[in-house]
């Protein structure tokens, strides 16, 4: 079971988070706009948080259960899911294995498999996290965050935001071999969820690229974007809740009132 924290009422929403990091603080900017209509329920990946981290590696499938699980533990039946990163992927699972429990998916800056950009980058995190490399900090820094971002913040200050948001959890390093070897592009053509995928256009961890792929590939899916990086919950706070929150209402209308979602936006 995961751990995880609820907060506010009304339809389902479980909020997963990426490697390091736990959900709380990488929703934070947007926890207050979603629970004023949502009951939230935040997720940690196993090894983040108070996740217990289990024996030998991490399976998609059997992580993708266990969120389901600690959804239901929540008192939640059905609900919409949304991750960032590595938690898109696992989102995506969650969706393509549990249709009759996901009424809406929404991945941020995700992706289906670590394409080569990615896993080089994966592997040099790994590489420095496991020698506790001095220079960690700051090669998260730049991924994290755009050039824009970065330029009008000193280094002290952007620092300071990667090291909470990718805070050294006791499971990163299996957490990162698990971003290292997912592969869910088979169970896009699965997802039968309504579906939006956020795109941030100056990602320079995960390429927007990614995205473009979910979106080809996930049946229906909407595809939005946001100016920032890799945190864009940081970077584009507003822009990213206008998005979600959009597309949540949306999903609340009787079919014959929604707005078309077969097309990109």
């Amino acid at each position: 079971m995961l751990a995880y924290d609820v907060h506010g009422s009304g339809p389902g929403l479980v909020l997963l988070s990426g490697v390091g990091g736990t959900a709380a603080l990488t929703w934070e900017t947007l926890l207050a706009g979603l629970a004023a209509e949502h009951t939230v329920v935040l997720a940690d990946l196993p090894g983040s948080g108070r996740s217990p981290l289990p024996v030998g590696r991490l399976e998609a499938d059997v992580v993708a259960d266990q969120v389901v699980a600690t959804a239901e533990r929540a008192g939640l039946s059905d609900f919409v899911i949304a991750g960032p990163s590595l938690g898109a992927a696992v989102a995506i699972k969650v969706a393509a294995r549990h249709p009759d429990r996901v009424r809406g998916l929404v991945t941020l800056s995700g992706f289906a498999r670590a394409r080569t950009s990615l896993w080089l980058r994966l592997e040099t995190w790994a590489s420095l996290h496991s020698r506790r490399d001095d220079a960690l900090n700051a090669f998260l820094t730049s991924l994290s965050f755009s050039e824009e971002y970065l330029t009008s913040r000193t280094p002290e200050t952007a620092r300071y935001l990667a090291a909470r948001l990718l805070s050294s959890a006791p499971g990163t390093a299996r957490q990162i071999a698990f971003a290292l070897g997912i592969d869910v592009r088979g169970d896009l053509s699965a997802v039968s969820a309504p579906t939006l995928v956020v795109a941030a256009a100056g990602d320079r961890f995960v390429a927007p690229q990614h995205s473009v792929d979910l979106a080809d590939g996930i049946p229906g899916a909407r595809l939005a974007a946001v100016r920032g990086g890799h945190a864009g919950t940081f970077e584009e706070p507003d822009r990213t809740l206008e998005i979600l929150t959009g597309f949540l209402r949306d999903l609340r209308r009787s079919p014959a009132d929604r707005t078309t979602s077969c097309s990109h936006v």
